[in-house]
C-alpha cells in the first residue's frame, strides 16, 4: 500500500481536521493544522426580503451550486415560517444544480432540475446552461457559497440574464497570522503538501497571498516543491482559476480518496527517483 512516511501535510479545513489529521497519520504521514475556512455566519434578516421577493415573482431561472447552500435557504425560509410559499415558488422556475449533493438536496424536496453539470464543477454547470437555453433576459437567482462569485455572475450576465446573488451564509476569515504562516511554509518548503477540502478555503488562502505580495513565490512553490491537494473537482477549479495549474485530486470526492491519491502519487514519484538512478 503507498504510504505518506515523512511527509508533512498541512490541512486547511476546519469541520473535519481532526479526522483528516488521524487519517494522515494512518498513512505514516504528519498533519499540521492550518485552519482557512474560517467560521459561517447566517443572517436570515438579509436573506429575507430575498426570499419574499422571489415568492411573489418566482424568478425564470434558480442556479443552486452547493448542496449546504440549497439547505441554507429551505433553513432560513423555516426559520422565517416562509417554507411552504418558497417551496411552491421552487416548483415555478427553471432549477440548474452543481453536484451530486445539489442534486441529492432537490431530490429530497421533491424536485427535479432542469440542467446540472457533467462534472461536478462550474465549468460544467455553465456548459449545460449553454445547452439549448437562451438566457437572454431571464431573471437568474444564483446561489452561492459563502462569498460572491463575479466571474460565474460576470458570465451569466455576458449571456444576456439579469442576475440576482442569494447568499445563505457567510464565512467570516480566518485569523490571518494562521494564513501567513502557511503561505511561508509553502514559499520555502518546510511542508510537503497542502491539502485543501473546499473552495473558500482556496479563496482566502490565496486571496491573502495576493494582498501580501507573494501570490507568485506562492503559486511558483506549488508548480515545484509543494504539492497542492484538493478533496475533489470543484476544488481544484478553484485552484486553477488561482493560476495554480498543478493540482492533484481524485476523481470521487472523499477525503479517503484524496489521500490514496497522494500517496500514490509520492510512491511514483519515489520509484520514477528509484529508476533513474
Amino acid at each position: 500500500m503507498a504510504r505518506l512516511d515523512n511527509k508533512i501535510i498541512a490541512v486547511t479545513g476546519t469541520r473535519q481536521s481532526d479526522v483528516l489529521s488521524r487519517m494522515i497519520g494512518n498513512f505514516g504521514g504528519t498533519a499540521v493544522i492550518r485552519p482557512a475556512q474560517g467560521t459561517v455566519f447566517i443572517d436570515d434578516s438579509q436573506i429575507e426580503p430575498q426570499l419574499r421577493s422571489l415568492i411573489d415573482r418566482p424568478a425564470d431561472w434558480l442556479v443552486l451550486t452547493t448542496g449546504a447552500g440549497t439547505d441554507a435557504l429551505i433553513q432560513a425560509a423555516e426559520n422565517l415560517g416562509l417554507a411552504e410559499p418558497f417551496l411552491a415558488a421552487l416548483g415555478r422556475m427553471k432549477l440548474a444544480a452543481r453536484g451530486y449533493k445539489t442534486v441529492n438536496a432537490l431530490r429530497k424536496l421533491g424536485l427535479v432540475h432542469e440542467a446540472r453539470d457533467d462534472d461536478g464543477t462550474t465549468a460544467g454547470l455553465l456548459r449545460a446552461l449553454d445547452d439549448g437555453y437562451d438566457l437572454r433576459g431571464s431573471r437568474v437567482a444564483l446561489q452561492l457559497y459563502g462569498d460572491p462569485a463575479p466571474k460565474l455572475t460576470a458570465e451569466l450576465a455576458r449571456r444576456g440574464a439579469v442576475c440576482e446573488e442569494l447568499l445563505p451564509y457567510r464565512h467570516i476569515p480566518p485569523v490571518d497570522e494562521v494564513i501567513e504562516q502557511l503561505l511561508q511554509e509553502i514559499i520555502h518548503g518546510r511542508i510537503d503538501a497542502v491539502a485543501l477540502t473546499s473552495t473558500v478555503q482556496v479563496r482566502f488562502v490565496m486571496g491573502c497571498a495576493e494582498r501580501l505580495g507573494v501570490a507568485e513565490a506562492v503559486r511558483d512553490a506549488f508548480a515545484a516543491r509543494v504539492l497542492p491537494v484538493a478533496i475533489g473537482k470543484v476544488t481544484a477549479e478553484a485552484m486553477r482559476e488561482e493560476g495554480v495549474s498543478r493540482v492533484l485530486y481524485p476523481e470521487e470526492e472523499r477525503m479517503g480518496n484524496m489521500l490514496v491519491a497522494m500517496s500514490k502519487y509520492y510512491n511514483e514519484a519515489g520509484e520514477r527517483l528509484l529508476a533513474a538512478n
